[in-house]
This record gives C-alpha cells, sequence and structure tokens, in this order.
C-alpha cells in the first residue's frame, strides 16, 4: 500500500538529509553493528543512484570506538570520551566507505561544530563544500565534532538531531528521514502496545510535543522530544519530515516508494529563503532588543523594520552588525536580524523618531535599527 502524498515528497525531493541514531547503529551492549551499518549504507546508496541527492548524519562514533577498543560500558569521563570518539569516527567512515564502494559510491566525512553553522562565512562555506560533495556523487557523512565539542558528550540529549535539522535547511532539502529506534511518533507510550502511531502531524505545536515519551539509554543521546524539536525546525521553513524505525528492514526503501511508514510531518507554508533560514535556526544571539505592542505588531505582522522609536529596552552589549533577539516586553523572542546599532548606541535613541537620531549620536547612518530584509520572524 503506498499513500500519494507521501510517494509525491519522496519522488520530488532531490536532496535528502537522513539521520541515523545511536541505537540503530548499535546492539544492546553499545557496541557497533556492522551488519546494520552495511544495510542501511546498500539502501542509501540505491536512493542515490536513483537520481537523489543523499546526505547521512550519523550517530554512532563512541559505539564505534566501544568495538574498537573491547569496552563493555559507555565511559563516563569527557576526555576518555572524547577519546573513543576520536578512534570510533575513523572505523565508522570507513565501514560506510567500504559498502558504499561496493556498489560504486564513496563516502565524504564532515565534522562540524555549532560555530560552523552560526558564523556567517563558515556557514556558507560548509554549504558550498556540501553541494561540491554532492556533485562529485559522493554521499557526505556528517557527525558533530565529537572529539572538540564538550556540550555534546556531557548532555544527556545530543544535537544530531538538531544538526541534522539545521543540514536540512542549509541545503534547503526537501525530505529529512530520522531513522529511529522507535515507530513514529505515537499517542501515549510507544512502549504501550494499545498506544497508536500518528502517521500524520500537519503542524508540530505544543500538543505535540507533549507527546514526546524519552527513554534514559547507555549509549543514546537523542530522544523524541528532541526528534520532534527537529521536525519543527525543518518543517516550518516548508519543508517535509519522517520519522521512523531504522531497525526496520528496508525502511529506506519503503520510505522512498511512499509506504506509510513512520510519522510524516508535513511542510508549512511556502519554502524559506536561505538567508532566512539562518537567521532563524541557526544564529546564537549577542543580545535582545525590547519592544512596544506596536513594533511588535509592525514586525509579526506587518512586514516592517524595526525603528528606535518602538524600542523600549535592550539586554546585553552588542555591535553593528551581530544578530540580536527581538523580544517583546514579557522578554518573549518573536524575531531575529542583524542590527544598525550597537547597544550603547540603542540605549541613546530608544523611544526616539527616526529624525532626532543624528542631533542624539551627530549622526544617523541608517533609519531602522533592523531592517526588515536582515529579520527573521520566529
Amino acid at each position: 500500500m503506498t499513500d500519494l502524498l507521501r510517494q509525491e515528497i519522496a519522488a520530488t525531493a532531490t536532496t535528502i538529509v537522513v539521520k541515523v541514531g545511536t541505537r540503530v547503529l548499535t546492539r544492546e551492549n553499545g557496541t557497533l553493528d556492522e551488519q546494520q551499518i552495511a544495510q542501511l549504507a546498500e539502501e542509501l546508496n540505491a536512493i542515490n543512484e536513483a537520481g537523489h541527492r543523499v546526505v547521512l548524519v550519523s550517530s554512532g562514533a563512541v559505539g564505534a570506538g566501544m568495538s574498537q577498543l573491547g569496552l563493555k560500558t559507555r565511559p563516563t569521563g569527557l576526555a576518555r570520551l572524547q577519546a573513543v570518539a576520536a578512534i570510533g569516527q575513523t572505523n565508522l567512515i570507513e565501514m560506510y566507505d567500504r559498502t558504499f564502494r561496493l556498489h560504486g559510491g564513496r563516502a565524504a566525512q564532515v565534522l562540524l561544530t555549532a560555530e560552523d553553522l552560526q558564523d556567517r562565512h563558515r556557514y556558507l562555506n560548509v554549504r558550498n563544500t556540501l553541494l561540491t560533495l554532492l556533485e562529485f556523487n559522493a554521499i557526505p557523512i556528517i557527525n558533530e565534532n565529537d572529539t572538540v565539542s564538550v556540550d555534546e558528550l556531557m548532555t544527556t540529549f545530543g544535537d544530531n538531531d538538531h544538526l541534522a535539522a539545521l543540514v536540512t535547511n542549509l541545503l534547503r532539502a526537501p525530505l529529512l528521514i530520522i531513522l529511529s529506534d522507535v515507530a513514529g511518533l505515537y499517542d501515549g507510550d510507544p512502549d504501550d502496545p494499545k498506544s497508536p502511531l500518528i502517521q500524520t502531524v500537519p503542524i508540530v505545536d505544543e500538543t505535540i510535543l507533549a507527546k514526546a515519551r524519552d527513554r534514559a539509554s547507555g549509549v543514546s543521546k537523542g530522544g523524541m522530544f528532541s526528534k520532534l524539536q527537529a521536525a519543527r525546525i525543518v518543517s516550518s521553513a516548508g519543508e517535509a519530515v519522517i520519522i521512523a524505525s531504522g531497525k526496520q528492514p528496508s525502511v529506506l526503501r519503503d520510505i522512498m516508494a511512499g509506504k506509510p511508514v513512520g510519522t510524516l510531518f508535513l511542510p508549512q507554508g511556502k519554502s524559506a529563503s536561505p538567508w532566512k533560514r539562518w537567521l532563524r535556526f541557526s544564529t546564537q544571539p549577542r543580545g535582545q532588543i525590547l519592544l512596544d505592542p506596536g513594533a511588535c505588531k509592525a514586525i509579526a505582522h506587518d512586514g516592517g523594520s524595526l525603528l528606535a522609536v518602538g524600542i523600549t529596552a535592550t539586554k546585553g552589549e552588542f555591535a553593528k552588525g551581530d544578530v540580536v533577539s527581538l523580544c517583546d516586553t514579557s522578554g518573549a523572542e518573536f524575531a531575529r536580524g542583524l542590527t544598525n546599532y550597537e547597544s550603547c548606541d540603542i540605549e541613546r535613541i530608544k523611544g526616539l523618531k527616526s529624525d532626532r537620531i543624528a542631533k542624539i549620536l551627530g549622526h544617523c547612518p541608517y533609519e531602522e535599527v533592523v531592517h526588515r530584509d536582515n529579520l527573521a520572524v520566529m
């Protein structure tokens, strides 16, 4: 049985990002399952040969390192985790590459840190590199750089779900497939046989987020809540997401055939521009600008720029050209943008009409504090 909507989404997805979690790639003791990786690589290669560009975001470096070192339990100390990840990463990429080459393909390793996607120039460089790799008909295999990334290894929920969402947005890939150890999003506890699988989610709102049920694990750093957050990022930018079980045989073939596998998250509205995607999802704001209700409405609903007259306060220190959060009077962020003024100057001109800026600052290089072209509503 096929679903016409899913069939259309899969068929028209010129670029597909596949994220595979640790639980999918490892055995119960946390070591790497080589047969599972070979099967996954074969299916990825088949998608590539069918004319789709494929990017893989893969966990499993620590599990691969455990296998190499003969460890039975996941290390807990940061230095040991990073060392095990460094050892495992080479083994992981070699296993993928070995299978790809059996079918005439090749793997390309790309290790990223959060800063690579927050900085605009590095962000564009990553994008250009990935696009060039795809032109070479290689399958980029992306992972968080566990060897140098402290936060990734020391938190229960890692960033690979989030990383997959950012990579999907960076490439404007029409489809993100997240392979987990569960069949999708359930309306209840996934361990309860009476809990039904939700086949389609029109929008990821608070009601959907509340359905996340995460299980403790000694090896996995992800969870359903982080997957739903990733689905919200991608679907709100205008692309589709499918969460399915990576343990299910031929799961990627079934998804590409349009079969009702897992949970489909529908895209919301038009596809966002690359510039807006970077502003909304990849940047780390350096400070906050608080606005009055009139300015909030003008920006959020009327497509306006931010003028000094609508500003009530600033928080933090930031320079001209930095990304800042635009917040309502309660401090809730509703937009982000590039500021034309540094924080100390904004404090001097807040609440003033634009024609008074030159009198206060001695010059008026911009009428807008944040121009609408450099602004993205969240």
